[in-house]
């Protein structure tokens, strides 16, 4: 996957376009990131969902390495506070241990996110604080 590729991906993560984005993952797959693995549509617009109730989310790509098996990349995730959760609706979903920042904060956290493709399409995506 080349860069172009993988920057029409994340317009859709960044626009929450949950759909659009899970398009972009094979059948079978997973996604590890802070304690957490979703294999599932399901899942994954749940958990996304949740999050993004309480904050906004963006993704900016500072180092990028693609081939037809492989996307490496180093980015900047940008968490900025929407709402402040209630008490312990993150563990009542399911996702506690996420970094919320309050209302109006943003919160950069440098990661590695790596993915491994099948067939053009992501299988897995593991994402590591730096």
């Amino acid at each position: 996957m080349d860069r172009q590729t993988y920057d029409a991906y994340l317009r859709l993560f960044n626009a929450r376009d949950y759909e659009g984005l899970l398009d972009w993952f094979a059948p079978q797959f997973e996604i590890r990131f802070a304690g957490h693995c979703l294999s599932s549509r399901t899942e994954v617009k749940a958990f996304y969902r949740f999050l993004h109730e309480y904050l906004r989310e963006e993704i900016f790509v500072d180092r990028f390495v693609g081939d037809e098996r492989t996307v490496a990349l180093e980015a900047r995730v940008q968490l900025t506070g929407l709402k402040a959760p209630e008490p312990g609706a993150a563990k009542a979903a399911g996702f506690e241990g996420l970094m919320m920042p309050p209302p109006g904060a943003p919160l950069v956290i440098p990661q590695f996110i790596h993915y491994h493709l099948e067939a053009g399409k992501f299988r897995r995506a593991v994402c590591a604080i730096v």
